[in-house]
């Protein structure tokens, strides 16, 4: 099994494992919501990521046109 101290190195390895375990145990933290959220600001939400994904999807499309 790869690890990440045997794919970059002793040193690197051990600074990207620092960081994942931080990552980890934050989201470990915050799995579950504190607050409750209304069903307008549920809408809104979904509607800011409808929104960044057509973004994304403009901006893929964008670079692949200037690619051709």
């Amino acid at each position: 099994m790869l690890t990440l101290e045997t794919v970059f190195g002793q040193r690197i390895g051990g600074v990207f494992r620092g960081w994942t375990d931080k990552i980890h145990e934050i989201n470990k933290k915050y799995e579950k919501p504190r607050i409750t959220m209304s069903s307008g600001v549920k809408i809104a939400l979904m509607f800011l990521r409808i929104y960044l994904i057509l973004l994304v999807v403009l901006l893929g499309y964008k670079f692949w046109t200037m690619m051709k």
